[in-house]
């Protein structure tokens, strides 16, 4: 179950990669997600009759969708055209339950299910946990959903009522686990630190491939909260003490804020080069040709775009996030280079006093990441997609006892 488009974001990546490697395992799956009118969903390998949709308006018309707005997006700036929850009306939030139940109760009914696994602290979730109150359902928390009970509150009692009754939790990291505990008051030991994982086939070095040594690579959306426009900033101090230095820009937005940065970067060109939102694969490329990877970003879970990055043999430059301090830190030794975080307002807007500090600190940071001396590559085997899918199966395995290697009809 995920609410939101397939593959374009890390929730999407992380269920398509959950159902393939479930797949090797000998489960039998069914998905359900939402989508744009026009979009032709892609999960994991499975079948087209296996992909369920709720669809939602299209950029350019067409198909008539389920909900004449645009998918609702967990984090407020996307990749892709997206409402935003803590301005949709009344109206919208009552006609998103009814079809999203209806749909529910649809692959009930259909596919008869004997577990469920759900994406999001939302209101899908506490929807999920209504319709199927009779069959196991377990849940990743990928942080945003925390985050949008503050910036929601007005949805806040709906979701924390919903899910709270919930069988299982997965989460990225212990903070997480503490903090979702308090926020459903529930038993921290339904809550299991299962991680971020990464495509260990797509993302690894390749000899053959020239690093550029002044190649700068950021992943992401093009969000204020993100820390593009101190990126920018840094960058051109940068390039000023060292000319030939190049900014690769993988990603996109939608909205004013991402059209007034890509504006910006366009005016920086040729040492800023924007690639646009690239598959996994180009997306490795480009990390085997540039010499670091750089995420400001001011609120993260996990980070996986920097573990890829890191898998293919770029340095990292990344703020002192909790999660990259917590679980990557270890990881990367010193192929992470961190950067002081800023004061936030809220939970992902710094204190504007701060934010000059902020650039000089990411252009040091940068610098170091150019300047580091040959290290031995990191062991991320903990962090490769097998081992997540791993612990989730573990979680299900528990909650269905008779499931088992060579036992059939799971």
């Amino acid at each position: 179950m995920l609410s939101q488009r397939p593959l374009l974001t890390g929730s999407g990546v992380a269920l398509d990669a959950l159902v393939r490697q479930a797949a090797t395992a000998g489960w039998d799956q069914a998905a359900l997600v939402g989508v744009p009118a026009d979009d032709r969903p892609q999960v994991g390998g499975l079948p087209p009759e296996r992909i369920l949709a709720v669809t939602f308006a299209s950029p350019d018309g067409g198909a008539v969708p389920d909900l004449d707005f645009p998918v609702p997006g967990m984090s407020d700036v996307m990749p892709y055209r997206s409402s935003v929850w803590s301005r949709m009306t009344p109206a919208q939030l009552a006609a998103y339950r009814e079809v999203w139940t209806r749909r529910l109760e649809a692959a009930r009914d259909d596919f008869q299910p004997e577990l469920i696994h759900t994406n999001h602290l939302w209101l899908v979730s506490a929807l999920v946990r209504k319709v199927f109150a009779d069959i196991p359902v377990v849940l990743s928390c990928h942080a945003t959903g925390l985050r949008q009970l503050e910036l929601c509150p007005h949805l806040a009692d709906e979701v924390v009522r919903g899910c709270g009754d919930i069988d299982r939790f997965c989460v990225l990291r212990e903070d997480h686990r503490e903090r979702l505990a308090a926020v459903l008051d529930i038993d921290p030991q339904r809550i299991t630190i299962t991680g971020a994982g990464y495509n260990d086939a797509i993302f690894h070095p390749d000899p053959a491939t020239a690093r550029g040594p002044g190649d700068i690579l950021y992943v992401g959306k093009y969000s204020a909260a993100k820390g593009v426009p101190q990126l920018l900033e840094a960058f051109t101090a940068l390039a000023l003490e060292r000319p030939g230095l190049r900014l690769h820009i993988a990603g996109s937005g939608a909205g004013p804020e991402a059209d007034h940065l890509a504006a910006r970067m366009d005016a920086m060109a040729p040492a800023v080069v924007r690639h646009g939102q690239l598959g996994q694969a180009d997306l490795a490329d480009l990390m085997r040709r540039c010499a670091v990877c750089v995420l400001p970003s001011f609120y993260e879970g996990v980070p996986l775009v920097l573990v890829e990055a890191a898998a293919c043999g770029c340095r990292i430059v990344a703020t002192d996030l909790p999660g990259v301090r917590e679980q990557l830190a270890p990881a990367l030794g010193p192929w992470l280079h961190a950067v002081p975080m800023p004061r936030l307002e809220t939970v992902d807007r710094p204190v504007a006093a701060d934010l000059p500090c902020f650039v000089t600190d990411l252009q040091a940071g940068l610098a170091r990441a150019l300047d580091a001396a040959p290290a031995t590559p990191p062991d991320l085997s903990g962090f490769t997609w097998g081992a997540v899918a791993g612990r989730i199966q573990g979680i299900w395995q528990e909650l269905l006892p008779g499931w088992g290697p060579g036992v059939q009809g799971r």
